[in-house]
């Protein structure tokens, strides 16, 4: 199993497939784009299936997140969730994606065995939408919400960062939409993981503010203690269910003591933490010969080490030098 010095058990494998996006939103990149990973740096189809396979049948994983950059790009994506699917014992599957190509994709991504989806939309203004990611596809992404949801890859679950005078407004209506459309709607915390990093921690909306906007049309329960486990997101009740909204507040009140997550980047190093300044390459042994047990045993290495916290709460906190489309959010 992947245990670290503190008892946490990592048992929910993240894995970026691509550091490319089609969206430039503002707060993971600049408008002209990043330098991208040439395609030799990334991992193939078969190494990122290997690698799974490794976490799921030697190391305890029973969750695969796959996400980017946009995982979309990822040609072979079908193919690898097919794969995925195929193992034993089987973990379950799960996508977060902007939602621009889920529209034409969704049914075969279901077909291949994808569970579930987390869509990313900050506004319901199309004109806020441009204006955060730099693009035209609002339409897109509803559009691609639809096509998950009527593919029965439920729960939908829409993610919204909120920026201070761009769309801070819209709390309330944001939830409004996902209860009437039957999507679970998560508000989370704008994180230093910008490329640019130009984030300010008084420049973000907290998990508090956003509370208390939805509460100004909604009354919220908290759900029983325990019914959190190891998620990043504090839920509640809304208007007494079963509809629900959760909170991520990765900055205000991080979950760090119940992390159960271990990430692989697409040029396939292993992060113990979103926020980690170092990272454990295995795509070299990987290339080099090394047996399952080897990287089993390289991947449990990187693990050991991870710290009690993120640090963000510490003053001297610095940023990664990895922006979120790198590191795979």
């Amino acid at each position: 199993m992947l245990i670290d010095t503190y008892g946490r058990v990592a048992t929910d494998l993240r894995v970026s497939l691509t550091d490319r996006c089609n969206l430039r939103c503002t707060y993971c990149m600049p408008e002209e784009g990043l330098q991208w990973l040439a395609k030799p740096e990334l991992l193939t189809d078969d190494e990122i299936v290997r690698m799974v396979r490794i976490g799921v049948t030697d190391l305890g994983v029973k969750d695969v997140r796959f996400t980017g950059g946009e995982p979309l790009l990822r040609p072979g994506l079908v193919g690898i969730i097919e794969r995925v699917a195929a193992l034993e014992p089987r973990p379950r599957i799960s996508l977060t994606t902007n939602g621009i190509g889920l529209g034409r994709t969704a049914a075969a991504l279901r077909d291949a065995g994808l569970n579930r989806v987390n869509v990313s939309l900050d506004t319901l203004r199309p004109d806020v939408f441009q204006a955060m990611t730099r693009r035209k596809r609002h339409h897109d992404v509803i559009g691609g919400l639809e096509a998950a949801r009527a593919a029965g890859l439920a729960p939908v679950k829409v993610n919204a960062v909120l920026m201070r005078g761009v769309n801070d407004d819209e709390a309330p209506d944001l939830l409004q939409w996902a209860v009437e459309n039957d999507y679970e709607l998560r508000f989370i915390e704008q994180m230093p993981l910008d490329a640019q990093h130009g984030w300010q921690r008084s420049d973000m909306v907290t998990a508090e503010e956003i509370l208390e906007s939805l509460r100004t049309r909604f009354t919220l329960t908290p759900e029983p203690n325990g019914a959190r486990g190891s998620a990043p997101a504090e839920r509640w009740l809304v208007d007494g269910g079963p509809a629900r909204v959760g909170v991520i507040a990765s900055v205000t009140r991080p979950f760090c003591r119940a992390c159960d997550r271990t990430r692989l980047t697409a040029d396939g190093q292993v992060r113990d933490c979103l926020f980690a300044r170092t990272e454990s390459d295995l795509r070299a042994p990987l290339r080099s010969g090394a047996g399952d047990a080897e990287i089993a045993a390289l991947w449990k290495t990187a693990m050991w080490g991870k710290k009690a916290g993120s640090g963000l709460d510490d003053p001297s906190f610095l940023q990664p030098d990895r922006p979120m489309s790198a590191i795979g959010g």
